[in-house]
């Protein structure tokens, strides 16, 4: 990452000559070298799905989950900096109950995400702060049908059919492309999800892993809840049984 001149990445305020912004393609980093989180949208709802990489064998299991509930209707997964997405997560709430308490009505995810994007963005604008590490996957079934949406560490949001951010994003989005996913329902995307999290994975097979994932569905109502236990382990079960089919 070098430039002309030097001391252009010691503020997130400071453009560099050739008009680049070090400290937010730092923050970009931070995301790559994180465990790959990805968002489907299917036909009757959104599925999300993240690889939570374990660091150490004392750690307590399901402990630090990188999927989190915003609204009742709206899901959360992060890659990146753990603390960063907890702080992030806390300001979706605070936007959501703002917005129930003026409107009477649960957020529409048009409203969060410009609402959320802002926030991050405004930490590129100072010296003083520095740019969240964090790439954030917003799913949620509003009044305009399943929406999903990836705000960067810039500020900078989209819309997504199938979305993946993290180590194995590259990998993730071009197995994503294969799938008709309008077609899909949300029970065979919860199988996708977890072959393609267990197939990005194999770069870092030596690091034990846990598999998380949630579902807003018309099965769950419309509500952001974790994919059922029977479910998780069939499609765990057969992400293991794919994989071991193509080494062989």
């Amino acid at each position: 990452m070098t430039s002309i001149g030097t001391g252009y990445d010691l503020s997130a305020s400071t453009y560099s000559p050739d008009g680049r912004i070090f400290q937010v393609e730092y923050a970009n980093k931070a995301v790559e070298n994180s465990g790959t989180a990805i968002g489907i949208k299917c036909k009757d709802g959104i599925v999300l799905a993240v690889e939570k990489l374990v660091h150490s064998k004392l750690l307590v299991p399901g402990a630090n989950r990188r999927i989190q509930t915003i609204d009742r209707h709206v899901g959360l997964a992060t890659a990146g900096l753990l603390a960063d997405g907890r702080h992030l997560a806390n300001r979706a709430r605070d936007e959501t109950a703002s917005y129930r308490d003026l409107y009477k009505a649960p957020v529409t995810m048009k409203h969060l995400i410009e609402r959320l994007a802002l926030y991050v963005q405004a930490y590129t604008l100072y010296s003083s702060v520095r740019p969240f590490g964090i790439s954030a996957i917003l799913g949620a079934i509003d009044k305009d049908g399943p929406q999903l949406f990836v705000i960067e560490p810039s500020g900078v949001f989209f819309g997504y059919h199938g979305a993946a951010v993290g180590k194995g994003r590259q990998l993730a989005k071009t197995e994503m492309e294969k799938l008709k996913l309008s077609e899909l329902s949300a029970r065979e995307a919860v199988m996708d999800a977890a072959r393609i999290i267990y197939l990005c994975h194999e770069d870092a097979k030596e690091k034990e892993f846990e598999l998380e994932m949630t579902w807003i569905t018309e099965e769950t109502k419309g509500l952001h809840l974790p994919v059922p236990k029977d479910l998780h382990d069939e499609a765990e079960g057969k992400a293991k049984a794919a994989l071991e089919d193509d080494f062989e």
